[in-house]
């Protein structure tokens, strides 16, 4: 649990240069010194005293500081805090961080003190500390988490028995910034700040993880460096002050009880039908230079509509921009042809359950749980929907309620007219069909793109039917060769006829990847695997791509080397839309699409706005998709969360581009609102929240060591820790999602269904026996330092594991390096990541989608790598291709049932949740219901309400 150290047993050393000889002064950090000293000894924060703070400003050398803090060290048996401010350098040999000294410069490292020497001294088993903290606001201050906080083994041994917490206020490649004027540096004003005047809706008590968060956002809002934090067992619930803006320390100043000598027993669990209230403070997490969010938040305690089965799995996940996910590396064997790319996303925040108070690391959730001072009383009087009428028509759901539009359609037949409003925290990978990755970007494209079939609106799942084409493909010669007949009536925005060359040459410029860059390959990899064709910018001949034919302007023949049973799922994507040739402007293409759709781009400002009007060629009875009832759409780019969500809950928009959810603040407002939820709807995501095993990394290469962990897991407390139920996802007892062919919602091998995700330790210590390792075993949790709710997760897993003695060390490494760290597998053996936390969805509703980079040994790639398990069973590879190869969903979702036993029997994989988010619609729209196919609402069918 989470406890202010006591003061008395406790010690601070604060290291500051602001004067250089060779290097420019840094005046803020004389400053940072007297702030920071003013917050440790405020006896309404911690009350350190005050020769328990020692200021060493303008140390004269590495000797006047080892020594020094050898001496702080040595008087600290509880929490021993060590903090630098100044300039950092890196050793342009070795890549050690430097700490810069008043004569120290780029050229004569000996005269700065290593970093590495500051490590040693404060994980120097004589030290008698039982939490040690290290704070870094220096230049390229990351790099000291790339040793952690151990040196030898010996001392990593003692570390993991105590908290310890390393947070650096830039990462390992960027600058910490002073800006000119201000009376702190950036990092170190934020943390200030944070300590004096505490944080709204944050915890009692101000611990590392806490702060982190806190500053995270902060300094993301404001475009500044974005701080790093590792934390090892409990460094994270290390507090360092009590939070001045909570509401216990507001009523009552003066009280400032002591820390037990001993945790006090934890309370009971909750009950499900009455949790808590959270209030959180930090933005969503679904954009990469954001805070992400991991505080549960209450679901509204009436029942709302029955959510129906989907025939299949939503093909789109929660949005990830392009620095959260690897970007598409494939190989491509001429024999296998395997679609590529993922997605990456994090989980939202709800409380299916309340968070597991028995684990430490849940504590920092439980703490926040607390933080709102509104009663379980207060949740379910405001919570619940009102009345029993569900307002049901014979065509959908007529009264908005709590999930209305989720297996149901709300307001249907809605009229003409008014402008249909989205805001989004970031702009579109690219417009341009063809590039355009974003989940989003696969809705709303349709809008001005048409692809041969489409997903049918009318269907529960995701169902293809005909858009361009008058029918599905009529296919031919073993399931090689597919035959379509265009509609007739279909233009461009100019009032030409959109042809078949026309979808062909859209098709082919998927092929100038040096130019059409960042979209999907399936295509690429179905129809020319060897790569033959060069694209249409470099390829002029009359033929282009051979494996595409069109006998005449209605005629389509595409030729498939191989069968692959899901060409046409392929050919709903974006990326098969047409392109007029005479209207490609190649790279700049996204800048201003020519519309096939029945709305047309009237002007875009990147990363500012985009507005589509109507295409005045367009006719209704050409197109029996698209509703077309705003006379315009507008999209507005923000630029954060907290601005998303209040366009929206303040009625300025009408829905959230992405289907991000809303942020952590907005949910737990609107969810305790009874005028507010009615607006709310909880879609799956698509995502699967997990944790991969990497077989090459002892002892996870045993199946045995693998199954203890499966077991010794406790999934309520992932679950809780991701978000819960509504904003999280439901627990998952198998890796493959509800709704693909091949899922059995019920397939329960590990018991989380049957014990309401409790793990059963009595199987896990018996797997241990059987790996060989009876008293448990040593292993590294890798997640990514951006994902708060991964973080949690992480944390979650540890204290779990703890208990049967697997001893799991959390290491945060940079999101944004994720295909080069957890992507490969070269780096993931080098690190010892025996646990990577991670999450994937599918890009189009198939089992072939959803495994083949998971569970493929032929996808196992340098850099870039999904199969983080590094599975490597050729029995598993000839499913896949039985699988790819038939055309008849159904016995291709028999096979694919297979592979997800033989997945689970193997344990490579711990899911942890299938996903959801919490989603806001205006109660202006009308025609508004969840489709499964993108993860979210329909957009193309929806309309408004009033100009």
């Amino acid at each position: 649990m989470t406890i202010l150290p006591d003061p008395a047993a406790s010690q601070a050393l604060l290291i500051g240069v602001h004067d250089y000889e060779s290097m420019p002064a840094l005046p803020a950090v004389e400053r940072n010194l007297t702030g920071l000293t003013g917050a440790f000894t405020d006896p309404e924060l911690w009350g350190l005293p005050p020769s328990h703070c020692v200021s060493l400003s303008q140390p004269p050398s590495a000797q006047d500081v080892l020594d020094t803090l050898s001496r702080v060290a040595l008087r600290a048996t509880d929490t021993l805090v060590v903090y630098y401010a100044g300039h950092g350098l890196i050793d342009p040999y070795s890549d050690e961080l430097y700490l810069a000294l008043p004569g120290s410069d780029q050229e004569r490292l000996y005269s700065a003190l290593p970093f590495d020497w500051v490590r040693r001294a404060v994980l120097d088993p004589r030290i008698g500390a039982r939490h040690k903290v290290v704070i870094l606001d220096c230049c390229y201050s990351g790099r000291a988490l790339l040793g952690g906080m151990s040196g030898t083994t010996q001392v990593a041994d003692h570390a993991l028995i105590d908290g310890t917490s390393l947070m650096a206020a830039s990462a390992q490649t960027r600058k910490a910034l002073s800006p000119p004027g201000e009376e702190f540096t950036a990092f170190s004003g934020e943390l200030i700040t944070a300590l004096t005047q505490g944080i709204a809706d944050g915890p009692p008590l101000l611990d590392m993880q806490t702060l982190y968060r806190h500053l995270y956002t902060a300094l993301a809002a404001k475009a500044r460096p974005l701080p790093q934090q590792r934390n090892r067992n409990t460094g994270g619930l290390i507090a360092l002050a009590r939070n001045r803006a909570h509401p216990a320390h507001i009523a009552h100043p003066a009280r400032r009880p002591q820390p037990p000598a001993e945790p006090s027993p934890p309370p009971a669990l909750p009950a499900p039908s009455a949790p808590p209230v959270p209030v959180a403070g930090s933005t969503g997490d679904s954009a990469p230079d954001s805070a992400p969010d991991s505080v549960p938040v209450p679901e509204p305690p009436g029942p709302p509509p029955a959510e129906p089965a989907p025939a299949s799995t939503p093909a789109r996940a929660p949005d990830a921009r392009s620095e959260d996910r690897p970007q598409p590396q494939t190989p491509t064997p001429p024999q296998h042809p395997t679609p590529h790319a993922a997605r990456a996303a994090d989980g939202r925040s709800s409380p299916g359950s309340s968070a597991s108070v028995r684990t430490r690391a849940i504590a920092v959730v439980s703490a926040a749980l607390l933080v709102a001072g509104v009663s379980t009383t207060l949740a379910l009087l405001n919570g619940a929907p009102g009345g029993s009428d569900d307002g049901k028509s014979k065509d959908g759901v007529t009264k908005a309620t709590y999930n209305a539009a989720v297996g149901h359609v709300l307001k249907p037949r809605g009229g003409k007219g008014g402008t249909l409003k989205f805001v989004s925290a970031a702009d579109a990978d690219s417009w341009d069909p063809q590039r355009g990755y974003d989940s989003f970007v696969a809705n709303f494209a349709r809008y001005y793109t048409r692809q041969l079939v489409t997903y049918d609106p009318k269907s529960k799942g995701t169902a293809l039917t005909p858009d361009l084409a008058t029918s599905k493909a009529k296919i031919s010669n073993h399931g090689r060769t597919y035959t379509y007949t265009l509609r007739k009536g279909v233009t461009w925005e100019d009032g030409s006829p959109v042809t078949s060359e026309d979808i062909k040459y859209g098709i082919e410029r998927l092929w100038a990847t040096d130019v059409i860059t960042g979209g999907p390959s399936y295509l690429m990899e179905v129809l020319d695997p060897q790569r033959t064709y060069r694209g249409p910018y470099k390829d002029t001949s009359a033929k282009g791509l051979t494996a595409i034919e069109t006998p005449g302007p209605g005629t389509l023949v595409f030729k498939l080397p191989r069968p692959n049973g899901d060409f046409e799922q392929m050919l709903a994507m974006i990326a098969a839309s047409p392109v007029k040739k005479s209207q490609d402007t190649k790279a700049r293409y996204g800048l201003r699409p020519f519309s096939s759709g029945p709305y047309k781009f009237r002007s875009y400002q990147p990363g500012k706005s985009l507005e589509l009007v109507r295409n005045p060629h367009w006719r209704r009875l050409s197109d029996p998709i698209r509703n077309a009832l705003p006379e315009t759409v507008r999209v507005r780019i923000v630029g954060d969360q907290n601005s998303v969500d209040s366009g929206l809950t303040n009625g300025d928009e009408d829905l959230a581009l992405s289907s991000a959810g809303l942020g952590p603040a907005a949910r737990a407002r609107v969810l305790s609102d009874r005028d507010l939820n009615k607006n709310l709807d909880t879609p799956r995501s698509g995502v699967v929240r997990y944790a991969a095993f990497p077989r090459t990394v002892t002892p996870m290469g045993n199946v045995h060591c693998r199954k203890a962990v499966a077991y010794a897991a406790d999934r309520r407390s992932l679950q809780t820790a991701l978000g819960g139920t509504a904003a999280g996802g439901d627990l998952a007892p198998s890796l493959l999602p509800p709704g693909i062919r091949g899922a059995e919602p019920t397939f329960d091998p590990y018991g989380v269904l049957k014990n309401r995700g409790e793990p059963d330790l009595t199987k896990a210590r018996d797997e241990l026996k059987r790996c060989g390792r009876p008293n448990g075993f040593r292993t590294t949790i890798a997640v990514r330092n951006d994902r708060a709710s991964e973080n949690d997760a992480a944390e979650a897993l540890t204290s779990a594991l703890a208990r049967i003695g697997i001893k799991a060390e959390v290491e945060r490494f940079d999101g944004a390096r994720t295909p080069t760290v957890v992507g490969a597998p070269n780096e993931v053996r080098k690190r010892g990541y025996g646990i990577i936390i991670a999450s994937w969805s599918a890009d189009f509703p198939t089992g072939q989608a959803f495994w083949r980079s998971l569970v493929d040994s032929r996808m196992r790639l340098p850099s870039g790598n999904f199969n983080q398990a590094e599975v490597d069973s050729p029995a598993l590879d000839k499913l896949l291709d039985k699988a790819a190869a038939e055309t008849d969903p159904n016995t291709a979702g028999e096979t694919y049932k297979e592979i997800n036993h033989q997945v689970s029997a193997e344990a490579y994989y711990l899911p942890f949740v299938h996903g959801r988010y919490l989603s806001w619609r205006s109660p202006r729209l009308t025609d508004v219901h969840v489709a499964d196919a993108y993860g979210g609402y329909d957009y193309v069918r929806l309309g408004v309400r009033g100009a």
